[in-house]
């Protein structure tokens, strides 16, 4: 084999490691998400009480997590709903810093033939047991801890040639004398991974290679640490600003950290190595040592600085609030089932938007009140927002592993939505503009008309509300009923226009002046009923109870019984 292919090897090796240790450290934190989420979320508001609690428990669910990015979303969305002061929260995230350098410390150690006991009791505990048992989620952490723990030995193997080659050396080489650039560099790293765990790891066992200088490697872990602190605030960019000041104030901390070492990166370096023990592990004790400090300087003043944030960061307007989601909390992501059961309960209150918008426009047109034109549009915009919001939600739940009860509830809740916004933009682009023309050119219905569209509305408004208890119960004989409502809704459609030509027919000045505000109210009001039957659909097709074109009549989804031949009764 020639030099270039073994380069070629070498890196092959390099990147596989490197992507085994992103991979394994979100394993690891997506296990422990879903096995003990709601414990930890509990810990975290119940030991809050003082700094010292806040800064422990801190420690102790991102050491379990193995990341502090989930521990500050975690943070943050109790920090939004005023479940923890904001002096509480920024101490909680000084020791998620901590908790994470420590848990970076426990696996970087020679732990040996561990990574192989931990792939076999993991394995065996994920196949084992059903994929909503706690003990299946262990064991993902089990899988997680032992892949990390094999990247690093295969990253160690693949680091020491690259070591002996000039060129890999002088690229490296050219972050020795530009720290800036290396933390920048670490920044980028830590962001593109979401992982600073596996950062650190990566430049430590980089550093004890030889691959570059003890100063670098300090410049490169205080790049990660910024990194570390600035994800969840990137990540948190449209929320509430009382949910995002907590991670602003912990980047604040990192920022200052930073500015204040790195222009000290070689004399820390020199007087690290001159410490006793292995030197291969200078980047792992520095990272310790700097979240330790750091804890150690900014603890006291968690108030003062929660204060200036407080101060730079002033919360909207309430009257922004009302287009914002309530339910859709970003730190439940990686448990799957709390957070379709989060996007469940906003879809739901999307539904009582779409509702209300329904009712309004009905009010307008039998009332005149121009007034709520203005406010059903409002709400459209709201609905649109709410609508876009639990969409994208729903896409991150989507990269997770979902059971097949979940992804059908993911569809059903896509379903719901998706029809919710339509009729949304129905009410919006078309009965509001209808409404406003029979207002403006001062129409007025017939009173059999006006009680038409009155009762053909109430047949609406009673399909969307049984859709919504459809959705909420999955029950399949409410769904059955939606559904058989279709036919219905079509005589009724028809009956309301025969008696329309009826009443054109006899020459009612009434009836020919809004004819096509008429019919066009009640076509629109049918295509609604239309997206309401719709949100049945998936339950029904979970219950194998519709045919590919219509509803199986009662007597066909009952099973076939078959009787025995009759038999020639004995002489």
């Amino acid at each position: 084999m020639n030099a270039s292919d073994n380069a070629t090897t070498i890196l092959i090796h390099l990147a596989g490691g490197v992507a085994l240790l992103i991979w394994a450290v979100r394993l690891v934190r997506t296990g422990a998400m879903r096995a003990f989420g709601v414990s930890l979320r509990q810990a975290l508001q119940s030991f809050t009480r003082n700094r010292f609690a806040a800064f422990g428990s801190g420690i102790a669910v991102t050491m379990v997590l193995q990341s502090s990015t989930a521990t500050t979303l975690l943070v943050s969305s109790f920090a939004g709903r005023d479940l923890i002061v904001p002096a509480m929260a920024l101490a909680v995230l000084l020791g998620a810093n901590l908790g994470t350098a420590l848990a970076a410390f426990v696996i970087s150690m020679d732990l040996g033939w561990v990574w192989g006991l931990c792939l076999a009791v993991g394995v065996a505990l994920y196949l084992g047991h059903e994929a909503m048992d706690r003990a299946r989620n262990i064991g993902r952490v089990l899988v997680g801890i032992g892949l990390i723990l094999l990247s690093l030995i295969e990253l160690n193997a693949a680091a020491a040639p690259l070591a002996q080659s000039p060129t890999f050396r002088t690229v490296l080489g050219a972050l020795s004398g530009e720290p800036l650039l290396a933390v920048l560099v670490a920044v980028a790293a830590t962001w593109l991974t979401h992982s600073s765990i596996a950062v650190i790891l990566l430049i430590a066992t980089f550093a004890a290679s030889g691959l570059f200088p003890p100063a670098t490697a300090i410049a490169l872990v205080l790049g990660a640490n910024l990194g570390n602190a600035l994800i969840p605030v990137l990540d948190q960019i449209g929320a509430p600003a009382a949910q995002r000041r907590a991670a602003v104030g912990n980047l604040l901390t990192r920022l200052i950290l930073v500015a204040a070492l790195l222009p000290f990166a070689k004399p820390l370096s020199a007087w690290l190595n001159a410490l006793p023990g292995p030197d291969a592990r200078l980047a792992i004790e520095f990272h310790v040592g700097l979240n330790l400090i750091g804890a150690l300087i900014f603890l006291p003043f968690v108030g003062p600085i929660s204060a200036l944030v407080g101060k730079l960061m002033p919360g909207q307007k309430s009257a922004d609030a009302v287009v914002k989601p309530r339910h859709l909390d970003p730190s439940v992501l990686d448990s799957p089932t709390e957070a379709l059961a989060g996007a469940m309960r906003e879809a739901l209150s999307l539904g009582d938007r779409v509702e209300a918008m329904l009712h309004d426009t009905m009010q307008m047109i039998e009332k005149d009140e121009l007034k709520l034109s203005r406010a059903i549009a409002e709400a459209d915009d709201g609905v649109d927002a709410i609508h876009e919001s639990i969409k994208l939600y729903l896409v991150k739940v989507s990269r997770n592993e979902l059971s097949e009860a979940e992804s059908r509830r993911l569809l059903e809740i896509i379903t719901l939505i998706t029809n919710l916004e339509h009729i949304g933009d129905i009410i919006d682009k078309n009965l509001r503009e209808l409404g406003e023309k029979k207002i403006r050119k001062r129409y007025a219905f017939s009173p059999e008309g006006l009680a038409e569209i009155r009762d053909f509305h109430q047949r609406v408004a009673s399909g969307l509300r049984l859709a919504l208890n459809v959705f909420a119960t999955r029950d399949v004989a409410l769904a059955r009923q939606l559904f058989a409502e279709k036919a219905p809704m079509r005589d009724a459609e028809r009956h309301a226009t025969e008696s329309h030509f009826e009443r054109l027919r006899s020459g009612r000045p009434e009836s020919i002046e809004t004819s096509a505000i008429h019919l066009d109210i009640i076509r629109d009001l049918k295509r609604i009923h239309g997206h309401a039957a719709s949100i049945g659909y998936p339950i029904l097709e979970s219950a194998n109870a519709l045919r590919e074109s219509r509803l199986k009549a009662d007597e066909e989804a009952k099973p076939e019984v078959k009787l025995a031949p009759a038999t020639q009764p004995g002489r």
